[in-house]
């Protein structure tokens, strides 16, 4: 996402993230240590951060750690090193091998997905993305429910899907499940919560603010009022 005016309490998750600014620099304490004058960091999951950008521009990207540009990522920190902060726009081009004097969050992301492997999936991996995409809001998809679908047992077919993928099935059901979520609650300031959990997949409001702040450090009400909204990608 992208977000202006954020101020963000201290909190943690299990993605690695991505934080960059689009213009000014911000601050960020990060398991303590205060980062004054920044540009932006990368953050291993589970370290804890808060972020103060009251006059700028944020991009914010969430990777799951056990997808392909996850793993990638991992192996770029060095032993016992949990971030990494670029003080300039010039050490984030070098990092992530973007064009000089660009700060364009698309060339981050298109560098990201330069770096998976080539995309053949075995045809039923791409059935079971494909139904994900187009029912991830049905509460009661199961194990079982994939299997059906391409004629595996749910343990051949679980191997199958990581291997090719580098996900589990069930955290790619959940991550399209919160991905889509985050937009609504972002895009749509109206919707309540409740409604929102329902629209996509969960089973309740407490369900959906479990995984929230497992996977992203915050309720989700706090993702709805801490900033202004700018866009979602």
């Amino acid at each position: 996402m992208q977000a202006r005016n954020l101020t963000v309490e201290i909190h943690h998750h299990s993605a690695y993230q991505i934080v960059l600014s689009n213009d000014t620099p911000f601050n960020s304490t990060i398991h303590g240590k205060l980062y004054e004058r920044i540009h932006g960091f990368l953050i291993k999951p589970h370290v804890t951060h808060f972020c103060v950008a009251e006059n700028g521009t944020l991009n914010v990207l969430n990777i799951e750690p056990y997808s392909h540009i996850g793993l990638e990522l991992a192996s770029r920190f060095k032993e016992n090193e949990d971030c990494i902060v670029f003080d300039s726009p010039v050490e984030t081009n070098v990092f992530f091998q973007t064009p000089k004097h660009s700060l364009d969050i698309n060339n981050v992301i298109d560098a990201l997905l330069s770096k998976l492997p080539a995309n053949n999936y075995d045809e039923r991996v791409t059935k079971i993305v494909e139904y994900i995409t187009a029912n991830y809001f049905k509460s009661d998809i199961t194990p079982q429910t994939f299997a059906d679908i391409v004629f595996l047992s749910p343990s051949r077919l679980a191997s199958l899907f990581k291997k090719q993928t580098g996900s589990s099935l069930s955290k790619y059901l959940l991550w399209t499940r919160l991905r889509q979520a985050i937009y609504l609650i972002l895009s749509d300031k109206e919707r309540s919560l409740t409604d929102i959990a329902y629209d996509t997949g969960f089973y309740d409001l407490p369900q959906f603010n479990k995984y929230m702040y497992e996977m992203f450090g915050m309720p989700p009400k706090a993702l709805k009022f801490s900033s202004d909204l700018i866009q979602v990608y």
